[in-house]
């Protein structure tokens, strides 16, 4: 599963427009419908688009680098990307019809273990190695109605990267998903400083 992953990232990347592992980028989880909980989540599709601009290079998948950032300084201003994150989310729902986005303790826990694996490993996907999905890992934080996820790195802020999911249609699809009721933001840094921004949204 994780072979064909890659394998489907690196075609991909061969396109021009899609710089996947040369800089930053989004990918966005499919919006799964509400049900019950299933042994065999579905398979999440990769999406990645283009980057922002002056982004630094991507660490190939496999290189081993240093444990993301834990410092206070950077959780501090991880929790303040967070809450800009869920606010302007809930600001593009508004001008689009859509009620806002509650934050859910689950979904922001689900979130923020994305993106710490995403900064430890600089794997930039939505399927980790062991296999598991942003479905299996929301479950696994506790809540049981997941909805659908988006991830990016290299963003330096909150209006950037939320802009950039608003202009790719997986992106906007998962924030405009007006059914949706929560919201979890996750923020974390790499060693050299990189951010990787994750948001799950779910049903209830």
């Amino acid at each position: 599963m994780f072979d064909l992953v890659v394998r489907r990232v690196a075609m991909l990347a061969a396109t021009p427009s899609l710089l996947v592992l040369s800089a930053p980028a989004l990918a966005h989880g499919p919006i799964v419908p509400p049900r019950p909980f299933q042994a065999a989540p579905p398979v999440v599709q990769l999406a990645p688009v283009a980057p922002p601009p002056n982004a630094g290079p991507r660490i190939p998948t496999g290189v081993e680098t240093p444990a993301p950032t834990t410092s206070p300084t950077a959780r501090l201003r991880s929790r303040m990307l967070m809450r800009q994150v869920v606010r302007l989310t809930n600001q593009k729902r508004r001008e689009a019809g859509c009620p806002a986005l509650a934050v859910d303790g689950d979904l922001v826990l689900a979130s923020l273990r994305q993106s710490g694996y995403m900064a430890k490993t600089r794997l930039f996907s939505h399927v980790w190695r062991n296999g598991s999905t942003f479905v299996t890992r929301t479950l696994e934080a506790g809540y049981r109605q997941p909805a659908g996820e988006n991830i990016a790195w290299g963003y330096r802020t909150a209006s950037e990267v939320v802009d950039a999911w608003m202009d790719s249609p997986g992106h906007r699809a998962n924030i405009l998903n007006c059914g949706a009721k929560s919201i979890g933001t996750g923020v974390a840094w790499a060693a050299d400083g990189t951010p990787y921004y994750t948001q799950v949204f779910g049903w209830s």
